[in-house]
């Protein structure tokens, strides 16, 4: 079972053999999952690089400290400017020209191709997001127009990707963060007005062309999780597994949807305790994962930004190797 077969299975429940890692800095364990951004690259360079425009304007900030960064000037931040604003050009070849020869270099992995930024999280750059937040009250039919102008550009987007590189590919990664420490920016009723029928044609879309749908969200969005997995999220990538309550959500949600996680990025990792480390990620895969599947190690890849000690992720990962094998795990139950 190589390993584009062996993460295909962990999502669909169909039992692999052993849990998938998607990882690339340490040789001492797995490395199953082969992640592309190229599509996310813009004509003025990466968002997190330089402080430039992106492609849809939205102006960024960086501090000193190593980091993404932050939109700071929002092209929507009057709703003038709606009338006049277009959006990138969706089928531009810019966004797709470097995809091809990293594809080749797969060898057997799963092929994920990130897309940051898709509906909460564009809407408030170009708009600003405190003033995002009003405007489901004050400019509904203002957002309704933007949501549509963003979705949009995301279905062309990726039936131009489907087109050039089809079953090349197995997974979209989509990021939308949806919640602080405490619970989701929206209500439910705000989320199922603006939202989720327009979730469910994005997802829809991506699994009719055959590929798995990931959306990474941070905060406790507890309340959400049902809904998403509704609408077709097969992969949810949860890096707080602390601020979501760790036993208790698993218990809500094992078996339900795939987990693509780490030990807790905000809390566990920065502390640096090994044992607490070790501990963490026992407790992912005795109540996240399922004998059929269910759950993906994930590394977040830049332990500088987190005040995270690499020594720490190496522990990490080397809990997770003794876990690894489900064969072993059932004979141990």
């Amino acid at each position: 079972m190589n390993s584009r077969e062996l993460v295909r299975r962990a999502i669909e429940f169909r039992q692999p053999s052993r849990l998938p890692f998607w990882q690339h800095e340490l040789d001492s364990a797995p490395d199953d999952v082969c992640d592309v951004w190229e599509m996310d690259r813009a004509a003025a360079g990466w968002f997190f690089d330089r402080a430039a425009p992106d492609d849809w304007g939205c102006g960024w900030r960086r501090t000193e400290a190593k980091n993404m960064g932050q939109v700071v000037e929002h092209p929507l931040a009057d709703w003038s400017a709606l009338e006049r604003y277009r959006p990138p050009e969706p089928r531009n070849p810019f966004f797709f020209e470097r995809i091809g020869p990293l594809l080749a270099e797969a060898r057997g992995r799963y092929v994920v191709v990130t897309a940051h930024f898709n509906l909460i999280e564009r809407l408030h750059m170009l708009r600003g997001f405190a003033a995002a937040m009003e405007d489901f009250f004050l400019e509904p039919g203002r957002v309704e127009r933007a949501l549509d102008m963003i979705l949009h550009f995301r279905l062309e987007q990726f039936d131009e990707l489907h087109r050039r590189f089809g079953d090349r590919i197995d997974g979209l990664f989509l990021t939308d963060d949806w919640g602080t420490q405490q619970g989701t920016f929206v209500s439910r009723a705000i989320f199922e007005r603006f939202f989720a029928p327009r979730y469910a044609r994005l997802f829809g879309a991506i699994r009719a062309h055959g590929w798995h749908v990931f959306l990474h969200s941070c905060g406790r969005i507890n309340d959400f999780v049902p809904r998403l997995i509704e609408l077709g999220v097969n992969v949810l990538n949860m890096q707080q597994p602390r601020a979501y309550g760790l036993i208790e959500f698993g218990r809500q949600f094992r078996g339900k949807v795939c987990f693509l996680t780490t030990v807790d990025i905000q809390s566990t990792l920065p502390r640096g305790v090994e044992q607490e480390v070790r501990e963490e990620a026992r407790l992912l895969v005795e109540h996240w994962s399922t004998p059929d599947g269910g759950l993906i190690v994930f590394n977040y890849g830049d332990p500088e930004s987190l005040a995270v000690k690499p020594e720490m992720t190496r522990v990490m990962f080397d809990e997770f190797v003794k876990r690894m094998d489900y064969r072993r795990r059932q004979e141990q139950l």
